[in-house]
């Protein structure tokens, strides 16, 4: 038996940091090696997924678009004005705005749409505002469509993407579907460019890749939807789940049912534009994120229909708004074993590895991951705010620790949903000259650089 006298305060000091140096280690080698996989078979691998393009238009069951909207009224005409261009049949097309409690104008417009065509609903919530999940789960009570669809009130979809979202649902197997996102008021600022960058290498190259090794894409909560059979077979939307859109993916998926990403039926969004926004709809996702690892993590490892891939990457999925934190950690391990330990070379090299690995393997997207999703989508005049990605990096730090803090003193299960603020900057009259080309390359079903 080793005496404390000849091991030491400082030989246990310096055991802790190095198992801490080894837990962060592997666990940022496991997501580098996630990313890096997936960005080269984007770039060069073969899909292993059956196509469903060629039965675009073909399959045509009935549709309801959930569409929940609170104080938007600077967004929803834009959008409602779009679904009544869509080229899917309005005999088989349901929309329906879900007024949540708004203050403003929101219901009005609504009601307005309403009244010219037949097949827009409105449904007037007094007792709302709470949360997008509270908003659904009433819609869908109205809601006739076989296929069930949502699309957040500040977006801009393609005239035939109803044809491209429902397609995959002529596979029984197949219980969700999800779209691409692309950002529509990219130039508005310097955040706004770094969502532009995330978001490509988020669908560009993540979602693709996902779909294309028959993994598990992400329903990211709007620009998709499920299979009403398979919605009411969950239970419909989770009240005190912060990520709605992640909880499904898991649920939709444990159920035994395929999660389908369809890049050709892209949509435009309104990207935040301040730091406040980010902050704000960031620390929703990551507490949301936190929510459903707790909940899910055991049974995703428990269950025999997956295979050990398909578990190794959802255990991935739902832990990496814990990566930040851990990044945190190692900070300090790495300070406090530099000052502290009679090896600070060694050590000290937590703070390099944390450092240079997250740049790989970045929560949202790596750099080389927003670099080759960037080539791929031909928007390589992003590229120079690839070093800008290091602010949100930080930002992303400090707010995934608050939000788990946050998560661990709410025991009650009642979590405080922000609202994203929308300006409609970008719509409109507003498009941007950049803008314009890429909606009419939109409208014509596909996109121009």
């Amino acid at each position: 038996m080793v005496s404390w006298d000849v091991v030491g305060p400082r030989k246990y000091g310096n055991l802790i940091f190095d198992v801490i140096l080894c837990i962060t280690s592997l666990v940022m080698i496991a997501y580098m090696f996630r990313h890096l996989f997936f960005t080269y078979y984007a770039l060069c691998g073969a899909s292993q997924q059956r196509s469903f393009s060629r039965i675009f238009g073909l399959y045509q069951p009935s549709v309801t678009v959930l569409i929940p909207a609170h104080n938007e009224e600077r967004v929803i005409c834009n959008l409602l004005q779009r679904m009544s261009q869509l080229t899917y049949p309005k005999e088989k097309l349901e929309v329906l705005v879900i007024d949540d409690a708004s203050i403003d104008r929101t219901g009005e417009i609504a009601d307005e749409f309403a009244k010219k065509y037949g097949y827009v609903k409105v449904i007037h919530r007094e007792d709302g505002g709470i949360g997008k999940s509270a908003a659904l789960n009433d819609g869908i009570k109205f809601s006739n469509g076989e296929i069930i669809l949502t699309f957040d009130a500040d977006y801009y979809p393609q005239l035939d993407i109803i044809e491209k979202l429902v397609a995959p649902f002529i596979d029984p197997e197949v219980g969700a579907v999800q779209g691409r996102v692309t950002v529509l008021n990219e130039e508005a600022s310097l955040v706004s460019k770094i969502v532009t960058l995330e978001r490509i290498g988020g669908y560009r190259v993540d979602q693709t890749a996902r779909d294309n090794l028959v993994l598990i894409p992400q329903y990211g909560g709007t620009v998709g939807g499920f299979s009403r059979q398979v919605l009411e077979k969950m239970g419909r939307w989770d009240l005190e789940m912060l990520a709605e859109d992640t909880d499904l993916t898991i649920r939709c998926v444990l159920s035994g049912y395929q999660v389908r990403y369809v890049s050709d039926a892209e949509c435009y969004e309104e990207a935040v534009t301040t730091w406040r926004a980010y902050w704000n709809q960031r620390y929703r996702w990551a507490k949301g994120h936190m929510q459903c690892a707790t909940k899910h993590l055991q049974d995703v490892l428990r269950t025999k229909h997956l295979s050990r891939l398909e578990k190794a990457e959802l255990t991935l999925l739902l832990n990496t708004y814990f990566i930040p934190i851990l990044i945190l950690v190692g900070w300090i391990a790495g300070a406090a074993a530099y000052l502290t330990s009679d090896r600070p070379m060694i050590s000290s090299y937590i703070l390099i590895l944390s450092t240079f690995t997250y740049s790989t393997v970045g929560n949202f997207a790596p750099f080389f991951e927003v670099g080759v999703a960037a080539y791929l989508d031909k928007r390589r005049h992003l590229l120079w705010i690839l070093p800008a990605l290091t602010l949100p990096f930080l930002l992303m730090v400090f707010c995934c620790t608050k939000a788990l803090i946050d998560l661990m003193l709410t025991r009650d299960g009642k979590h405080h949903w922000t609202h994203t603020i929308h300006d409609g900057a970008g719509y409109s009259g507003r498009i941007n000259e950049s803008n314009r080309k890429s909606v009419h390359a939109f409208d014509e079903g596909r996109q121009e650089s």
